[in-house]
C-alpha cells in the first residue's frame, strides 16, 4: 500500500457478513470497510435472513455453521432474491464440504483462517 491509504476496489461492493463469532464478524467487517466496501453483518442464519429479503448485496460472505441454521440455507434463499454471490467461509474445506457448497450456491470457498490476501482477490474478481 502507498502512502494514499487503502487502494480503493476496482468497485465498491454491498457485502453481507454473516459469522456468528464476534472477533471473526468484527475483523472481517473492519477489513472490508477499510477495502472501501459497504458491509452489513449478521450473526445468524435468522438476522441474516431478514437481511437479504430487505436489502440487495452483491456478495455475502457466510459462515456455514451457524447457531440457529446453516449457511446453505441462507445463501439459497438469499439467491432465490437477488442474483448475488456467495462466499463460504468455513472451518471445514473437505472436497466434500466444497461440493456441498457449490450445491447449495455458494461460487467460493474461503476456509478458515481466513486469508485476507485470498479474501481481497476474490472479491475483486466478483466485482469485476
Amino acid at each position: 500500500m502507498g502512502s494514499q491509504g487503502p487502494e480503493k476496489p476496482a468497485k465498491s461492493l454491498r457485502i453481507l457478513v454473516v459469522e456468528d463469532h464476534s472477533d471473526t464478524r468484527q475483523t472481517l467487517s473492519r477489513l472490508l470497510t477499510y477495502f472501501g466496501h459497504q458491509i452489513s453483518v449478521a450473526d445468524n442464519a435468522q438476522s441474516a435472513l431478514e437481511t437479504v429479503q430487505s436489502q440487495k448485496f452483491d456478495v455475502v460472505l457466510c459462515d456455514i455453521g451457524l447457531p440457529d441454521g446453516s449457511g446453505y440455507e441462507v445463501v439459497s434463499q438469499a439467491k432465490r432474491k437477488h442474483p448475488v454471490k456467495a462466499v463460504a467461509i468455513t472451518g471445514f474445506g473437505t472436497d466434500e464440504d466444497v461440493r456441498r457448497g457449490k450445491d447449495a450456491g455458494f461460487d467460493l470457498h474461503l476456509v478458515k483462517p481466513i486469508d485476507f490476501h485470498e479474501l481481497r482477490t476474490v472479491l475483486a474478481q466478483v466485482g469485476a
